[in-house]
């Protein structure tokens, strides 16, 4: 239920918060609840990527890609994520999520999520994913227009590539989708 009310404050925020260019981190302040804990009495896993859609949703509200998301009914599809939990989040302890996109290719935009408190990185995240309209997939160009980059795509940094050969190994091999390696 606890996600609903932060559903809820970021859409309500979402009106007033200023607007960002599309290379800048937006941040979310989130505290553990009980809700929020598995049974090892830290938060759970799949919490951490729940949080990460809200501040996905964040971003497209923050960069002024929302009005165009609901007018052209594009839908945000993730195809994979590559997540690294570097240390546990307790019982009402406070953190930020951080949210940005780092680039795009051809056909995938490419979100990074860090997840810290204080200073210390508790998880990191980078998302791949891409916007669906009803005729099919929006060009990253045509998103990156709306939210006011102009030109080429940044050039991704190494390590995305490298989980980009990754992907392209696990599809060669069958592994993504269903077969046995």
């Amino acid at each position: 239920m606890n996600l609903w009310f932060r559903l809820l404050k970021i859409l309500l925020q979402g009106l007033w918060r200023p607007r960002v260019p599309w290379d800048e981190r937006t941040l979310l302040r989130f505290r553990v609840w009980p809700l929020d804990l598995d049974i090892n009495l830290h938060m759970t896993n799949a919490r951490y990527l729940a949080l990460m859609d809200l501040g996905r949703l964040n971003l497209i509200l923050q960069t002024g890609l929302g009005r165009l998301v609901v007018q052209e009914r594009w839908g945000p599809v993730i195809a994979s994520a590559l997540v690294r939990f570097r240390r546990p989040l307790h019982l009402f302890e406070a953190f930020t999520l951080s949210t940005r996109i780092i680039g795009w290719d051809e056909k995938w935009i490419f979100i990074e999520h860090r997840i810290e408190r204080g200073n210390t990185l508790v998880c990191h995240a980078l998302v791949k994913g891409l916007f669906m309209s009803p005729r099919g997939a929006v060009p990253p160009e045509r998103i990156a227009r709306a939210i006011g980059h102009e030109g080429a795509a940044p050039p991704l940094p190494d390590w995305v590539k490298d989980w980009m050969a990754v992907e392209a190994a696990q599809t060669r091999f069958g592994i993504s989708n269903g077969g046995e390696p």
